[in-house]
Parts: C-alpha cells; structure tokens; sequence
C-alpha cells in the first residue's frame, strides 16, 4: 500500500500528515515536503484513523493521540527520547533534564533537547511537553505560539 499524505486544519495551524497505512511517520506544522520521502505517496483527504483521533484531540479528547500508532528514524538515544516524550501525559510536562533521565542518558540533556528539535511527528510524539528546568516553555520549531497554544489546550498552562 502507498504511503498516505494529507493536511488537516487546526487551531493552531494546518498539520501536514504522512502515513504508512494506519502508521503515523510523518507530522509537522511546516510544509509537506519537510515530512520526507513524499514522492511516491497518494495525496487524501484524510487519512482513516488517525486524521480522526488528531480531530478527537483538538475537540477536548486530550488521550485520542494515544492511539495513533507512529513510526520514527532515529538514533538510539533519539528513539528512546521519543518513547518517553510518548508517556509524558497531555495536562503535564517534562523537563530536558528528566527526559534524557527517562531516555536512560541523565547527562544527555543536550541531546534531549536536539531530539525534541529533531521530532518528525509533532503534537503525536509531544515534544511540545518537554520544558526547561523550573518551567520555562524553552523552544519550539513551530513557535512558541503554537506550543504555548498546545499546553494550555492541555490544561499544563
């Protein structure tokens, strides 16, 4: 099966969408080609699932995320960054500190930080949960805007 694109309009933006059938690969609040190897996938209107759990999300259902499936490239350091930003609650935050603790690197914050930036599937894998030590929001590719937007959707603001 093709992989699937699709942008879904948000409140804070359209999010672009790249699937492999019912597994999320792709995220972001840019441009489609910013997702990655687009080229050989069917452009839909939606895509079954998970363009409707994303949709669950932004009406109030702060857990539909948690049933997208998702799918990364990545370092080892980076998976396990992703794995743990993946149990960070929406309502809730981590710092850089105790990400890279969770990631099994307590040293790495550096690199938990780079693996937030590096985060191909934005809002699905939560890197906008992550915040510096003591509760500043810190970075956000997409803008703080949109991140602050995200965290007081989430009730963590």
């Amino acid at each position: 099966m093709p992989l699937l694109l699709s942008s879904l309009k948000t409140p804070v933006g359209t999010l672009n969408l790249l699937a492999d059938e019912q597994i999320l690969i792709g995220a972001n609040f840019s441009t489609v080609s910013e997702l990655g190897t687009t080229r050989d996938a069917s452009a839909v209107k939606r895509i079954p699932i998970i363009t409707d759990l994303i949709s669950d999300y932004f009406d109030g259902d702060l857990e539909a995320l948690n049933g997208i499936q998702v799918r990364q490239d990545g370092a080892v350091f980076s998976q396990s960054a992703g794995k743990a930003m993946r149990k960070v609650k929406a309502g809730k935050t981590l710092s850089y500190a105790d990400l890279a603790d969770r990631a099994g690197s307590p040293a790495a914050v550096r690199a938990a930080g780079s693996a937030c930036a590096k985060n191909a599937i934005v809002l699905v894998v939560p890197c906008h949960r992550i915040v510096k030590t003591g509760g500043a929001l810190g970075n956000y590719a997409y803008g703080l805007n949109k991140k602050e937007w995200l965290l007081r959707h989430e009730g963590a603001l």
